[in-house]
């Protein structure tokens, strides 16, 4: 028996500044994705560690977001019993 998973996909947007050190490097930074400080050699580079961080920092920011709704559903259901 086999079984069809679905993923749910979602794409966000992030906007990325991208500047060049004097060291070198390529240093990429977003104003609307706090957290988000990357560093590459090239511009590519940088743009997929970018991209990589991205994800796990929205998977993060779910994460803490499904947690305080169990956390207020969890207090909301106990002040109904009272």
């Amino acid at each position: 028996m086999q079984r069809k998973l679905k993923k749910k996909i979602m794409e966000k947007m992030v906007n990325l500044q991208i500047e060049k050190l004097p060291e070198g490097v390529y240093l990429a930074t977003s104003d609307n994705l706090q957290g988000l400080v990357v560093q590459g050699n090239t511009i590519t580079e940088t743009i997929e560690i970018a991209r990589d961080v991205a994800k796990k920092l929205i998977e993060a920011q779910e994460q803490q977001i499904a947690n305080l709704a169990m956390f207020n559903n969890f207090f909301s259901a106990d002040s109904d019993r009272k």
